[in-house]
């Protein structure tokens, strides 16, 4: 698996999707600090992502690198929601022309609603905040260990 050199340059800005059918979480973070946070939750549209909106969320963050969850089975292997997050991934980068990467996202709700919870004080199953607060998770679990190279795929 190639390194992921840039991660270590000074400045890099990533932005993290958690991908689902009905919505996608988004979030922000950068390699200075290795953080990210919650930056919004977009609907799909007949289970289609928002182009225009995912646009304008990197024409104003102007990331470096797009990091995607991709879930999988406690056996590692694919389920159906997998292979669409691969299959966002890809186009992200034909539209966008930015490195993308895919990380396994397993228990990256579990930990977003923990957050979420200290953060508001309580966690409500269907708060839609908790896609955007998986997608930081899943940011920074590739900001602190893509130097160790746990990314799946590269575009």
């Amino acid at each position: 698996m190639p390194e992921h050199p840039a991660v270590t340059t000074l400045g890099l800005r990533a932005l993290g999707f958690d991908f689902g059918r009905l919505r996608i979480g988004v979030a922000v973070g950068d390699a200075i600090t290795g953080a990210a946070r919650p930056l919004c939750v977009l609907p799909t549209r007949q289970q289609r992502p928002d182009w225009a909106a995912i646009g304008q969320l990197i024409t104003e963050w102007q990331p470096d690198q797009l990091v995607v969850g991709a879930p999988r089975h406690a056996d590692e292997t694919a389920n159906e929601v997998t292979k669409a997050a691969l299959r966002f991934s890809r186009q992200l980068h034909e539209r966008f022309h930015l490195p993308v990467v895919t990380i396994d996202e397993r228990l990256s709700s579990w930990e977003a609603g923990q957050r979420c919870a200290e953060t508001n004080g309580h966690r409500r199953s269907k708060n839609t905040a908790l896609d955007a607060w998986a997608a930081a998770v899943i940011l920074e679990s590739w900001l602190n260990d893509a130097e160790h190279g746990s990314a799946n795929a590269h575009f």
